[in-house]
């Protein structure tokens, strides 16, 4: 029956003669909360594992002090509850390279995961190198519809290089899916409007970036690169 959590409750009951003093009713209410809780952290456990964000990045741990543009109001207002999520809008992080973005983003997607909610997140290059085999060994309807499924795609490093004839298509194509009824979270060294030319085809372009810009929040940041400073309080260099 998968009552884990209760059996493990109900041996700690047995083993706590304060425990004993209890009436039925409420050892009850004890053992059916601590089933609850155990399978809540393992169904978030399970969230955590498949969003693929390597690494420990939570919104608590976002740093307001150094200054690079970053919103407190805004950043508050999306990870109550991961309201963007769940209104089905998009975000893009965006500014120059070591600023923060990547971490950033996983924070954004772990506090979405303790929300409830499903994520995935890859690099770009990682998502069209995953697309490119897919079509290649006959898989590429099976994998554009576990992403069209996912509640927060995170693609970092967007827009980067130009874009292949098959690569936009086929972004074209989960943007389109996901259109008003799932997020995605874009990180990139370039600022929206340099977006179209890196797609390259116009009408393709165009067709994306509606789908994307429409209902999307920006977080732009500026500055140094943190890892520089970083590196320059630890008495190192780039």
């Amino acid at each position: 029956m998968r009552l884990r959590g209760m059996a493990e409750a109900f041996r700690e009951q047995q083993e706590d003669a304060a425990m004993q003093r209890l009436s039925f009713e409420e050892r009850l209410g004890l053992l059916i909360d601590r089933q609850w809780n155990w399978r809540a952290n393992r169904a978030l456990d399970r969230r955590l594992r498949n969003a693929r964000l390597q690494g420990p990045a939570c919104v608590e741990d976002i740093d307001f002090r150094t200054a690079r543009g970053l919103d407190r109001q805004l950043v508050r207002s999306l990870t109550t509850e991961s309201v963007w999520v769940r209104e089905h809008q998009n975000l893009f992080l965006l500014g120059p390279t070591g600023i923060g973005k990547t971490w950033l983003a996983r924070a954004l997607a772990q506090k979405a995961c303790r929300d409830g909610y499903t994520a995935y997140f890859t690099k770009a290059t990682e998502l069209f190198r995953d697309l490119a085999m897919a079509r290649a060994d006959g898989s590429l309807r099976k994998l554009l519809y576990r992403l069209s499924r996912v509640d927060v795609l995170i693609v970092d490093d967007w827009a980067m290089a130009p874009l292949a004839d098959g690569e936009r298509r086929e972004f074209l194509e989960i943007c389109d899916e996901r259109y008003q009824a799932r997020s995605m979270l874009l990180t990139s060294q370039l600022p929206v409007s340099a977006w179209h030319a890196q797609i390259g085809d116009p009408t393709v372009a165009d067709s994306i970036l509606d789908r994307l810009v429409h209902n999307a929040h920006r977080l732009e940041l500026s500055g140094e690169s943190l890892r520089k400073k970083r590196s320059s309080k630890s008495g190192g260099g780039e």
